[in-house]
């Protein structure tokens, strides 16, 4: 039986979760406006 305290707890893990993806993404980006923008390109050669 799905009861109102499971949909509550269910809505506040995944607000909990959208919190940690914002502390991340503004931690990123602060983090590359502190060293600049690195581009890295990645050669792959394949293998004969």
């Amino acid at each position: 039986m799905y009861t109102i305290e499971m949909a509550y707890a269910h809505m506040r893990s995944m607000q909990e979760q959208a919190h940690r993806s914002r502390v991340r993404k503004a931690a990123a980006a602060a983090r590359r406006e502190a060293v600049g923008e690195r581009r890295t390109t990645t050669i792959r050669t394949k293998k004969r």
